[in-house]
């Protein structure tokens, strides 16, 4: 049976976004595709669930299944600068790149350090995944986003809110798009910083290093094994005298340049968008399967 092979399209997908400067498209495969009439009703109907006495009972087993992930899978990643995530006392917006579906785990990781309870902002379409990623998406603490004017403008930040007031961190992918081992920061879209600079809570910025070891993955030649170093940059306030769209400009322009500089200084090389399959952590170009 050959395993791995949607992973090979994905990176030739980066490496065609990558060149044509599309940093946010999309490039996984096999995304639940839905109208937005759908998603909206997709979102609406995961609010409802949530009053549910059953969905408590799903919440308990999910966030117990992904503590358990984050001890056992983030034992050996190490974070650097974790002191600078204590320095917020009430809510805040936690940022990092995406580049797998478990990367919400180091700021987990961080948050659980913090004592800090963490809420991780989810694509619609996530709500459809079949099995277990199904299941966790439907049942942990997430924030799901559907492309509508008023969920976007209305309902969305009311979520946020209750997190903030409970002196809770939300993660939100600033990059959009997940890319697959992709260990680049890349430019980041505005809505973060947006609800950051109207709700008045600061930007925990993060930025997660992928580092290869020697040892290849089991049944695969072409990936290496990796861990992770989760560098927490320092946090970024909004200032009282600028307005939202002039904070949000100023908080998402100071987390690039961290990033880069978290990026440039982790992997001794200036950030540039030239694709190299380095770019890819783990990953071995050659002509070989990935066979079981």
């Amino acid at each position: 049976m050959i395993i791995g092979e949607n992973r090979a399209k994905v990176i030739e997908n980066i490496k065609a976004a990558v060149k044509k400067g599309k940093m946010h498209a999309k490039v996984e495969l096999g995304d639940p595709i839905l109208t937005k009439d759908e998603r909206i009703k997709l979102v609406n109907d995961y609010w409802e669930q949530q009053k549910k006495l059953s969905h408590k009972f799903k919440n308990i087993i999910a966030q117990t299944i992904i503590n358990l992930d984050t001890l056992v899978l983030m034992a050996h990643t190490q974070i650097k600068n974790k002191q600078r995530a204590k320095g917020p006392q009430h809510g805040a917006i936690v940022t990092t790149n995406h580049f797998k579906q478990t990367d919400s785990l180091p700021i987990k990781k961080l948050a659980n350090c913090c004592h800090k309870k963490l809420y991780v902002v989810i694509e619609d379409s996530n709500l459809k995944l079949p099995g277990f990623f199904g299941f966790l998406m439907n049942n942990i603490n997430a924030i799901p986003i559907v492309q509508s004017y008023q969920y976007l403008g209305r309902e969305f930040p009311k979520h946020l809110q209750k997190v903030f007031d409970k002196k809770g961190w939300v993660l939100i992918y600033p990059e959009q798009e997940m890319w697959y081992n992709y260990r680049k920061p890349r430019p980041l879209q505005k809505g973060a910083y947006y609800y950051a600079a109207k709700a008045k809570v600061p930007i925990i910025s993060c930025f997660v290093e992928i580092q290869d070891l020697p040892e290849m993955e089991k049944n695969s030649r072409e990936f290496h094994k990796t861990r992770y170093i989760l560098h927490v940059l320092p946090t970024i306030y909004p200032v009282d005298r600028l307005t939202v769209d002039q904070n949000a400009k100023r908080m998402r322009d100071i987390d690039y340049m961290q990033k880069k500089k978290a990026y440039e200084k982790a992997y001794g090389k200036k950030l540039s968008y030239d694709f190299d399959y380095d770019d890819i952590a783990g990953y071995v170009k050659n002509n070989n399967s990935f066979l079981i």
